[in-house]
């Protein structure tokens, strides 16, 4: 397990028990689909937070679901608002998204964690069921999707997408954690042979195949997408994930690069945020709190040459347009664009 500031004892465990109430069409758990009823609350730095944001932004959900966004900093209470002025979400006017789940649940007793949906009307969080979240996003949410959405959870396809996920973040998603958080060298050790075993047959399935199943984008890639984003400038160095950098596995490397290039994917990544996410609240493992200044980032823009693999990113839809300008990524990121480290 693992403390608020990330000290391992043995073994890494997720507690994975959810709030696992859904929004859907029917409204079968009390929640029907309804725009403009629900705030998704993220942070830029968490990857599971990132998966919903890229789902929103592909399927074109900004104008029917808002998005509030946490600071990368949080204590051991909760995520806050500290990028808004007065540090108050302005649609909720709430200060720490723990008075959401209280709300919800005056003794709620598990992590306060994001993403999560809370109900604007309320005020109370419906879901931080992560996983569900974005399929139901896909699935329940389709009257609202632009014309043009991709189909992120096609119905042929879910049998296999659903396996390559269990893998993915059992060895791979949860599997950097492991290492990160392990509180005792054999723990650490058989978690890091479980994530590079498993970072090999990425690269094997992903050689001759443009993306993870099929030949389009799907909930699939988004789910590896967010943790290839923070391996090296967190993972390798910060939770000790140093075997190789993703840059030295060439073809993750490139498959992550085609990813990010890609509409909806890379406008969704803040490196900023990120480093000082994990460098400034891990005190157990950095307790220093220094943020380190690299890698350079500036080769995420490098051609990747998987366009040769074939496939249609968007299926027989279209990339998403530019995202709203209350929702582009900070000052920050041009710098880092631009070639700085």
């Amino acid at each position: 397990m693992v403390d608020s500031t990330g000290v391992g004892q043995g073994a890494f465990e997720r507690d994975s028990r959810y709030i696992t109430t859904r929004i859907t069409r029917d409204g079968q758990d009390g929640y029907p689909v309804e725009p403009g009823r629900y705030r998704l609350v993220v942070s830029r730095a968490c990857p599971w937070a990132n998966r919903a944001t890229i789902v929103r932004r592909l399927l074109g959900l900004e104008s029917v679901l808002s998005l509030g966004v946490c600071g990368p900093t949080h204590d051991e209470r909760s995520w806050t608002f500290d990028l808004d002025p007065g540090g108050v979400d302005p649609v909720l006017g709430i200060k720490r998204l723990q008075q959401a789940y209280f709300a919800r649940d005056p003794d709620y007793p598990r992590g306060i964690t994001v993403p999560a949906i809370v109900d604007e009307r309320t005020g109370a969080v419906v879901t931080n069921d992560f996983p569900q979240l974005t399929l139901d996003l896909s699935t329940q949410w389709t009257e609202f999707h632009r014309p043009g959405a991709p189909v992120l959870y096609p119905e042929p396809l879910r049998a296999e997408i659903d396996e390559v996920n269990r893998r993915v973040y059992t060895e791979v998603n949860n599997g950097v954690y492991r290492c990160g958080f392990a509180g005792d060298q054999d723990a650490y050790d058989k978690a890091f042979t479980r994530l590079f075993d498993a970072l090999d047959w990425l690269e094997d399935r992903l050689r001759e195949r443009r993306f993870l199943v099929g030949d389009t984008i799907t909930e699939a890639d988004v789910r590896l997408f967010t943790t290839l984003a923070r391996f090296d400038p967190v993972y390798h160095g910060h939770f000790k994930c140093n075997l190789r950098k993703l840059a030295e596995m060439p073809v993750l490397w490139a498959y992550a690069r085609d990813l990010f290039q890609t509409p909806g994917f890379g406008d969704t990544i803040d490196f900023v945020q990120i480093k000082r996410h994990y460098y400034q609240v891990h005190t157990g493992i950095n307790p220093t709190g220094i943020v380190p200044d690299g890698p350079d980032l500036a080769n995420w823009f490098t051609p990747h040459g998987r366009e040769a693999l074939g496939g249609r990113p968007f299926g027989d839809g279209t990339a998403p347009p530019t995202p709203p300008v209350d929702e582009m990524r900070t000052a920050d990121w041009t710098i880092e664009r631009d070639g700085a480290r």
